[in-house]
Order: structure tokens, then C-alpha cells, then sequence
């Protein structure tokens, strides 16, 4: 009964542990202090060289990079809440590393707001938080479901980053090579989860996710 109690003591305090990790990744990421593993896309800016926009054209491009910097807040949270519950290792490596890429989208694209003379979305704890929890959830759908919902998610972002190739102003050259090396990224990872035996999602599950991706797009644009 003693050994049961000692183990059960480790395992809380373990996921006491995990739990405190999370939180101070939370707050880095958050907090914009996170740091990317790799160069930015589009290459380093010089202070003196000019914004090739106008007016209406950098607030449209902000406007954009502000909804794919939340829609990297919210896959950062989704793959480590997934990835601090599911089982298997060989899992909760995959969807790390997918995680720690995402980290580099979402400082170039906070970079690129900077350039842009904007800012971050302001509901970004709130969508961080959300997603944290959805992937928790997610992670006890089991393993072929667990690795379809990052699959559906990857595919959805996908054509997400699709339209904003379409959208972006012609003269946006910086904004467009980190938006398609995000977009190549993400093809890695959906194919990568599929690789490993992700399944597709049952209906309703991609349909309210798209739902949400819209509710998210129409709010931060502009907040």
C-alpha cells in the first residue's frame, strides 16, 4: 500500500512538474520572448530601408499577419496540451516538434507586425488558453484520432495560408516568404501525421473546426 501511495505521489508531482513547464512556455510565448530556431524567411531588415506599402495596403497586411501570428498561439498550445497527455513517446516527440516550429512562425510573424508598425492580437491568452485545453482533450481520442485532429488541422491551416498568398498586397514581398515557408511547413506536418497513422476526423469534428477558424479570423483582424 505504501509503494501505491509513493507512486501515485510521484506521478502528481511529475505532472505538478509538466504543468509548471507549461506555464512558463505559456508566458514566453505570450509575452513575445520566445526565440526563433531559425532565420527569418524574408531575411533581415535594414533600419533605413523603406516600407513599400501605403496606408490601406500595411493595415491589410497587418491586419493578416496579426491572424496568422494567433493562428501559431493557438497550434503552439494545441500541440503541447496534445502532447503533455498522449501515451505513446513516439507521439509526444512529433507533436513537440511540430510545436517548436510553430514557435518560429509566430516570431516572424510578430516580427513582421513590428516592421509593419502593429501589433500582436490582444485576445491572445484567451485563444492560448482554449487551445491548451482543446488538445488536452484531443489527446485522449486515442492515437489514430489524436495525430488525424493535428493532420485536419495542419490541412485546414494550409489553405488558410493559401488564401492569404492571394490576399497579401503585391508590393508585400517580406510578408509573402514567411507566409509560404509557414505554409511548407505545415504540408510537412500533416503529412508527417498522416505518415504515422493519423485518421480522418469524424463528421462534425472538421466542420466546427472550421467554424472556429472563422470566428478567430473576423475577431482578430482588427483586436
Amino acid at each position: 500500500m505504501t509503494t501505491l501511495k509513493h507512486r501515485a505521489m510521484r506521478r502528481r508531482e511529475g505532472l505538478f512538474d509538466q504543468l509548471i513547464g507549461e506555464a512558463s512556455v505559456a508566458l514566453q510565448v505570450l509575452s513575445g520572448a520566445a526565440v526563433a530556431s531559425r532565420p527569418n524567411p524574408a531575411g533581415r531588415r535594414l533600419p533605413e530601408e523603406p516600407e513599400s506599402l501605403n496606408q490601406a495596403e500595411r493595415r491589410h497586411a497587418a491586419g493578416l499577419m496579426r491572424i496568422n501570428h494567433v493562428g501559431e498561439i493557438c497550434a503552439q498550445a494545441l500541440y503541447r496540451g496534445q502532447a503533455l497527455a498522449v501515451e505513446r513517446q513516439q507521439t509526444k516527440e512529433l507533436l513537440r516538434e511540430a510545436a517548436r516550429e510553430e514557435v518560429d512562425h509566430l516570431v516572424w510573424c510578430q516580427d513582421r507586425l513590428k516592421e509593419l508598425n502593429s501589433r500582436v492580437s490582444l485576445l491572445n491568452p484567451i485563444w492560448y488558453a482554449g487551445s491548451f485545453m482543446l488538445g488536452l482533450a484531443a489527446s485522449r481520442a486515442g492515437e489514430r484520432y489524436n495525430l488525424g485532429f493535428m493532420a485536419e488541422t495542419e490541412r485546414q491551416v494550409e489553405a488558410h495560408l493559401d488564401g492569404h498568398l492571394k490576399s497579401l498586397p503585391e508590393g508585400d514581398g517580406r510578408s509573402r516568404k514567411i507566409v509560404t515557408q509557414m505554409r511548407d511547413d505545415e504540408i510537412k506536418h500533416r503529412r508527417t501525421a498522416q505518415k504515422h497513422g493519423g485518421v480522418e476526423l469524424p463528421f462534425p469534428v472538421p466542420s466546427v473546426m472550421k467554424f472556429m477558424s472563422k470566428v478567430m479570423t473576423k475577431s482578430v483582424y482588427y483586436v
